[in-house]
């Protein structure tokens, strides 16, 4: 009884941050390896996604019903991100990330010191593209992130937000929206091949989804209300703790 309770705030947490800058997994993964420590991992991350994609599905709702979206850049974006993300989850199962794990903590350390020492990154909505020139910028971001979301994972939802910051010149709340938008494209196309391989525990996932839809609407409204700045201070903590575990992972684990 312990272990579901645990994983219930786990869920919740990880709704809850993911909702507003991403890296729910750093929360939720961990928790399900810890008490499922002997399972397949694959059945783990097949269920971290079915618990994940309906929090992060209540996310982007709300976002949308309060942001502002660019639909016309959004939905073919999110289209690539799908196909790609499902690419990605059919070649891990031939190639091992071993060089993409070790690279991952320096990728995101670089984002965390770009990020605090451009102060005012963020801070405005001043798009630096428009036209059929965002929307094919937006699909290639889309299709690279997305595979990296199938193949690996770790990160895809700050990646998403970061870019849309530092390249399409969106604000931080505005950016945190949009990447929802694709995170459930991506979670969608993994939990589709989990789903059809076999790999997800789906009581336990669906259990766990309840608890992270709460911690998801309750982490959106609160980026909502407190705009780019809160959303701002929140990604970089976030990104720091994902360099920790990512070099935890990648060379002392």
């Amino acid at each position: 009884m312990n272990d579901f309770l645990l994983l219930g705030l786990a869920a919740f947490f990880a709704g809850f941050v993911d909702a507003i800058v991403g890296g729910g997994g750093l929360i939720q993964l961990p928790a399900l390896f810890s008490v499922f420590g002997t399972a397949v991992p694959a059945s783990l991350l097949g269920t971290g996604k079915l618990a994940g994609i309906w929090g992060t599905s209540a996310a982007a709702l709300n976002y949308v019903r309060s942001v502002r979206l660019n639909w016309q850049v959004i939905l073919p974006a999110a289209v690539l991100a799908f196909l790609f993300s499902f690419a990605g989850a059919v070649t891990v199962t031939h190639i091992p990330p071993t060089y993409l794990r070790k690279g991952l903590p320096f990728i995101l350390a670089a984002i965390a010191v770009y990020t605090f020492w451009k102060k005012d990154l963020g801070a405005h909505f001043t798009p630096l593209y428009s036209g059929r020139q965002e929307v094919f910028v937006a699909m290639a971001v889309a299709a690279g992130i997305g595979f990296y979301d199938g193949f690996f994972g770790p990160g895809t939802g700050s990646f998403f937000i970061f870019i849309f910051v530092r390249t399409f010149g969106y604000d931080f709340l505005r950016a945190s929206a949009s990447a929802k938008v694709l995170n459930v494209a991506c979670n969608a196309a993994a939990l589709l091949w989990f789903g059809f391989s076999g790999n997800v525990m789906w009581s336990l996932g669906f259990g766990m989804a309840v608890c992270g839809v709460a911690g998801s609407v309750a982490g959106s409204h609160l980026a909502i209300k407190h705009g780019s700045g809160f959303v701002r201070h929140l990604f970089l903590l976030v990104v720091s703790a994902l360099v920790l575990k990512t070099t935890y992972d990648a060379f002392i684990r």
